[in-house]
C-alpha cells in the first residue's frame, strides 16, 4: 500500500500506513501559518481493500464544527468525487472508513480544481472575442495573477474567486458564470453585456490552491485580511487586483467563497460599514429576490450575523471594495457539505451544483444592473 500526496493541491502526512485496518494520517499545516484543514491525496492498494483512514488532528484544525455531519470526498477517476457515507468524527479524529473498488483511489476535502483546469478555463475564454485575458502581475511562487474582462457595457462588475483555496467549489463556480456569461445563445448575457463590462478573477490564489493550502498564500498570508493595506512583498495578489480595480472602477463586487460549517448557500453584505447607505440596501433586496426567483439552491433565511453599523472588519474585500467604491458588495459562500434543504445523499454539495449556482448568479446581476443604470 502506498499513500501520496505529491501532486497539484496534494496534502497529507503518513504517521502510519503499516496496517490497512488502522492508517494514520495527519493534515498539513499552510506555510507559514496555522491554518489547516484541506487535505488531498491517493491512496495505492490492492481492490477490495478495507481501508480505515483516520485523520488524527483534524479536531485540531481551523474549523472543528466543520466535520460535524460530514463526508470526505473520493474519487477514481479524479471526475466524479462522490462522498463517503463512513465517515465520522469523535471530537479529535476524522475517520474514513471505505472499501476500494480499484487499485488506486483519491480523497479530498472538497472535488479539486486543479491549476491545469484553471489554465484551460482562462485559455478557452480568451478565444471568445469579447474577452481578453490580462496577467496583473505575479504572486510570491511566481504564478501569473489572471484577469478576464469580457464586454464593453459602461458599468463595471467584478467577481473575485478562491480567495482562500481550499474553497475549490468557488472556482467551479466562476467556471459555471462563465459558461453562462460567454454562450451566445444566451439572450440574458448578451443584454448583461451590452450593459456593463466583467472583469473576473477565477482564482485569486493560485499559490496556495497547487501548494494544498486552507486559507493562505505561499507566505502564509489570509489574502481576505489584506484589503485595506496589501503589499507586493506579502499579499501582491490582492494588490494587483485592487490597483486594476482603482483603474477602472467598480459599480458591483461579487467575491466568491466555501464555508466549512454552515450547509446552506448565502450572501453576506458590507451594512456595518460607514458608508452603508439605504441605496445600498435596496439593491441587495433586488439581488436576493432575484437570486431566490433563480436558484432553489440559494437562501436567505441562515447567514453570517449582520455587524452593527461602524463594526466592520475593513480589511476583508467586500467591506473594503463596498467602502471604497461606494457600491453593492457581496460575499457569497457555498456549502463544503451539502445544501440541507436539498441533499443529495451520493455527492453532496459538489462541482455540478456550483456550476450551475454560478450559472444562476446573471439573473440578480442583471436586476441590480438594471437599477443602476
Amino acid at each position: 500500500m502506498k499513500i501520496s500526496d505529491n501532486f497539484d493541491s496534494g496534502n497529507i502526512r503518513v504517521i502510519d500506513s503499516s496496517n490497512a485496518s488502522d492508517i494514520k494520517l495527519e493534515i498539513k499545516h499552510d506555510n507559514e501559518s496555522e491554518f489547516f484543514q484541506w487535505f488531498h491525496f491517493r491512496v495505492q492498494a490492492p481492490k477490495d481493500t478495507r481501508l480505515k483512514l483516520q485523520i488524527t488532528n483534524a479536531g485540531k484544525s481551523a474549523y472543528t464544527p466543520g466535520w460535524e455531519n460530514y463526508k470526505a470526498c473520493a474519487s477514481y477517476d479524479r471526475e466524479e468525487w462522490f462522498r463517503v457515507e463512513e465517515t465520522s468524527f469523535d471530537g479529535e479524529t476524522l475517520t474514513i472508513d471505505f472499501e476500494n473498488d480499484f487499485n488506486t483511489v483519491y480523497f479530498s476535502y472538497f472535488a479539486p480544481y486543479s491549476h491545469e483546469r484553471h489554465l484551460d478555463l482562462l485559455s478557452l475564454a480568451q478565444l471568445d472575442s469579447r474577452c481578453e485575458l490580462e496577467s496583473l502581475g505575479e504572486t510570491l511562487d511566481g504564478r501569473d495573477m489572471s484577469l478576464l474582462k469580457i464586454g464593453h457595457g459602461p458599468k463595471k462588475v467584478w467577481m473575485t474567486a478562491r480567495q482562500h483555496p481550499g474553497e475549490s467549489m468557488a472556482e467551479w463556480f466562476v467556471e459555471g458564470f462563465l459558461q453562462r456569461l460567454l454562450d451566445t445563445n444566451e439572450s440574458l448575457s448578451i443584454k448583461a453585456l451590452e450593459m456593463a463590462t466583467f472583469y473576473v478573477v477565477p482564482n485569486m490564489n493560485p499559490d496556495g490552491s497547487v501548494r494544498g493550502h486552507l486559507r493562505t498564500n505561499a507566505a502564509g498570508v489570509n489574502l481576505n485580511r489584506e484589503w485595506q493595506d496589501p503589499s507586493v512583498e506579502k499579499s501582491p495578489e490582492v494588490f494587483f487586483v485592487r490597483g486594476k480595480m482603482d483603474e477602472v472602477g467598480v459599480d458591483i463586487f461579487l467575491d466568491i467563497h466555501g464555508d466549512e460549517n454552515l450547509p446552506y448557500n448565502f450572501v453576506a453584505g458590507s451594512e456595518g460599514n460607514l458608508s452603508y447607505t439605504n441605496e445600498i440596501a435596496e439593491l441587495e433586496s433586488t439581488f436576493k429576490e432575484a437570486f431566490l426567483n433563480a436558484s432553489p439552491d440559494f437562501q436567505t433565511n441562515v447567514g453570517y450575523p449582520i455587524d452593527a453599523r461602524g463594526e466592520s472588519n475593513m480589511t476583508v474585500a467586500t467591506n473594503a471594495i463596498g467602502d471604497r467604491f461606494n457600491c453593492m458588495a457581496y460575499t457569497l459562500e457555498m456549502p463544503f457539505k451539502d445544501n440541507i434543504e436539498m441533499p443529495c445523499p451520493i455527492y453532496g454539495w459538489s462541482p455540478k451544483r456550483s456550476e450551475a449556482l454560478g450559472r444562476d448568479i446573471l439573473l440578480p446581476i442583471h436586476a441590480v444592473l438594471k437599477k443602476i443604470l
